[in-house]
């Protein structure tokens, strides 16, 4: 198929061309190598891709990215959480603003299939169990709960600690930051597009994402790449609340599978997919398992705590195993060993 991948010289990017390639795909990259996520690196395509340098937000550079292309796959877009106000126009321009110059683009050129990489943060707190009251939606965690050290979130109706539930794609949308925000935008867009041109659209809910490549010192980086930088310099990790804040942590080579065969085989309307491993681990059981394999010293529980700080996010990935036969192949054990060793 040819197809054109917006991102490509990303983290996550970098793996889907390399998904794609394996697969036998022709390829078009689209990327502007913004500096605040590529630090000013170059970066050239692997032999045989076409390559645009430029940004999605430009009519002109989208156009002459989609010339000959059959599919997009749409990974370009500003990451991270946002520290304050101040970012939300960043997040807007780029990614809200940057998608809806794309479908208007992919609208001129006639091509009706999409792959939008999406994300777990439109879940926001996800989804709870009451014994009493059964799914719901987590109340809000007050400052004073934390302080105290009471750090599962409560039930709305009763109070009571909330045990963890896989969420699914039909979980209500509950975005608490700028970047969240963002990503659900980029959803409504893709589907008013899907339904004004008959497209499909798979909108790719990636959960925790590590792996070969992961940027350090950035927001996306997450946990892992926080961790291993402490283990690097011979400091313990410092792992906030009382870590068992829980995750599904998912490996890049499989979010690029998952991504292709989005693209290859999601062929109605419009369908969101989680992406994740199925098996939730904590941020204490990560940061004990990248200690290990770094031989460092143990994680240190700092009881420490951010307000607005989702405490549990983890996914039922079955609609993704079922309707596109993907399924993980990179075990936590031999990941975090895989990511110690290109620490």
């Amino acid at each position: 198929m040819r197809t054109l991948l917006t991102g490509g010289a990303g983290f996550i990017g970098q793996h889907v061309l390399r998904e794609l390639l394996a697969r036998g795909h022709d390829v078009c990259v689209l990327d502007s190598l913004r500096e605040d996520v590529h630090g000013g690196r170059p970066w050239a395509p692997p032999p045989g891709v076409a390559f645009v340098h430029g940004d999605v937000r430009d009519p002109a550079a989208v156009d002459r990215a989609l010339q000959g292309r059959e599919s997009v796959l749409h990974l370009a877009a500003k990451v991270g959480l946002g520290v304050d106000v101040g970012d939300m126009p960043d997040y807007a321009s780029s990614n809200d603003v940057g998608t809806a110059v794309l479908l208007a683009g992919m609208a001129r050129a006639r091509i009706d299939r999409l792959v939008l990489a999406s994300s777990m943060v439109v879940y926001g707190e996800g989804l709870g169990v009451c014994p009493a009251h059964g799914s719901v939606a987590p109340a809000p965690r007050c400052e004073k709960a934390l302080a105290a050290g009471q750090f599962e979130p409560p039930c709305p109706v009763c109070g009571t600690p909330l045990a963890t539930g896989l969420v699914s794609e039909s979980a209500a949308l509950d975005p608490r930051n700028a970047y969240a925000t963002s990503k659900v935008a980029q959803e409504f867009y893709a589907a008013n597009w899907a339904r004004t041109t008959g497209g499909t659209v798979a909108a790719m809910r990636y959960h925790n994402v590590y792996g070969p490549g992961m940027p350090r010192n950035t927001p996306y980086a997450g946990v892992a790449a926080i961790f291993t930088s402490a283990l690097r310099q011979g400091k313990p990790p410092q792992v906030f609340e009382d870590g068992g804040q829980r995750r599904d942590f998912v490996h890049v080579r499989d979010v690029a599978a998952a991504t292709v065969a989005a693209c290859e085989k999601h062929e109605t309307a419009v369908r969101a997919f989680n992406v994740g491993s199925g098996t939730p681990r904590t941020v204490g059981e990560m940061a004990a398992a990248l200690a290990s394999a770094m031989k460092g010293p143990t994680p240190q529980l700092t009881g420490h705590y951010r307000l607005g700080d989702v405490r549990h996010i983890t996914a039922d990935s079955s609609r993704l195993r079922a309707e596109l036969d993907w399924h993980p192949q990179v075990e936590f054990a031999a990941g975090m060993q895989e990511l110690a060793a290109n620490a």
